[in-house]
């Protein structure tokens, strides 16, 4: 039977919060000691976490360009 898992939305977490909650399921997945069930919710989980953080560093990525695009307009 799965363990009540509540997991914090993904719009309220940093980028440095995704990482951490990230980080923290592949230790717990890497015990191997969950039911096949809790480690499917964990997996699924670290998937949707993995791919916001590479959506939050997309932004920071377009934000850069951006500034350097206008430092360069400016010049």
């Amino acid at each position: 039977m799965v363990k009540e898992l509540k997991f914090k939305p993904l719009d309220e977490l940093s980028y440095e919060q995704a990482l951490q909650e990230l980080e923290q399921l592949v230790n717990t997945l890497e015990t191997g000691e969950n039911d096949l069930e809790t480690t499917l919710l964990y997996f699924e989980r670290g998937q949707t976490l993995a791919s916001h953080c590479i959506s939050l560093l997309d932004q920071a990525e377009l934000k850069v360009d951006q500034v350097i695009k206008g430092d360069d307009e400016s010049a």
